[in-house]
């Protein structure tokens, strides 16, 4: 009996430690996910309650007001349902007009927004890293970024003609200038520790631009692109009221709109807009946090 009970203690004892940890460990989880979905949920509860207290809000003071040119939010939900989701469900209920106008404007800006990045990244760290041309070319970067984009439209017409090479140029030229600005101060921002360090370990030019000079810029670069991103949108809605563009979210939604006096059409294009900034600005911010903190981390192994 003596020695069975000892055996059975001696087991007992030898148990891992480890294991109890790790259960433990994995009890926790457990019990920190219901936690962790909870503040998720209060959180987008946080986030949304707003709008809906502004859009519940709009509608009572719209229906109060009774005035055509301010029409409630369940008229402009109404109205954007015929006009862009009430086609067959092949098309997942895209109306013809929808397809027409909405992929154009999005191919416009987004090539132009990627054109005007990658020319302003590139041009921005060079300037940033050669100080002496970064000198002699300021004056004319801030003569040219002062220019507002729709004074230039009669340059793109004539040089252009009406069409989307157009409507690119005033894009890009109107949302190029953050980026270079943005850019050159993020190569700039690179510590003198680590440029010594650089030199130490014989790093050659494109090694530097990778390792060192891109991750330093890239809080600034990102924080341009965020501006440039809001301004192509801004700029995409000029070029097709101002080039005479023949389709888009633009000319679908506002220019239309104003000719036949369509008035709910046009609050549908200004809501469309607000939400596609919104989203634009959302998707870039989830990109940056992702690379920033994929940058952190493999500097701290660093």
């Amino acid at each position: 009996m003596t020695g069975r009970t000892g055996a059975s203690l001696e087991v007992h004892d030898s148990t891992d430690p480890a294991d109890h940890l790790a259960g433990d460990r994995a009890s926790g989880r457990g019990e920190a996910r219901p936690k962790r979905r909870a503040r998720v949920l209060l959180t987008g509860l946080a986030r949304t309650a707003p709008i809906i207290v502004v859009v519940a809000g709009w509608e009572l003071a719209a229906r109060g007001a009774d005035d055509s040119y301010f029409p409630p939010p369940a008229q402009i939900a109404t109205r954007l349902r015929q006009l862009w989701f009430s086609g067959p469900p092949d098309r997942f209920w895209l109306t013809q007009q929808a397809i027409d106008n909405v992929p154009p404007s999005l191919a416009r800006l987004l090539g132009a927004w990627l054109l005007a990045a990658a020319a302003g990244i590139a041009a921005g760290v060079l300037l940033g890293r050669l100080r002496f041309l970064a000198d002699l070319l300021e004056p004319a970067i801030h003569f040219a970024r002062a220019i507002p984009p729709p004074a230039v439209l009669p340059v793109w017409l004539a040089l252009l003609h009406i069409g989307s090479p157009m409507q690119v140029a005033t894009i890009v030229f109107g949302v190029i200038w953050p980026v270079v600005l943005a850019a050159i101060d993020g190569a700039r921002a690179v510590q003198p520790a680590q440029e010594d360090i650089a030199r130490v370990f014989h790093l050659s030019g494109p090694q530097r631009l990778v390792y060192l000079i891109l991750p330093a810029a890239l809080p600034k670069i990102f924080a341009g692109l965020r501006l440039s991103l809001s301004l192509s949108l801004i700029l995409m809605v000029v070029s097709e009221l101002m080039g005479g563009a023949t389709n888009g979210i633009g000319f679908s939604l506002l220019l239309e709109p104003q000719r036949t006096y369509d008035i709910p059409a046009m609050w549908v294009g200004i809501v469309v807009l607000g939400v596609l900034g919104f989203a634009f600005n959302a998707a870039l911010l989830a990109v940056e946090r992702r690379v920033l903190a994929r940058h952190g981390r493999a500097h701290q192994k660093i």
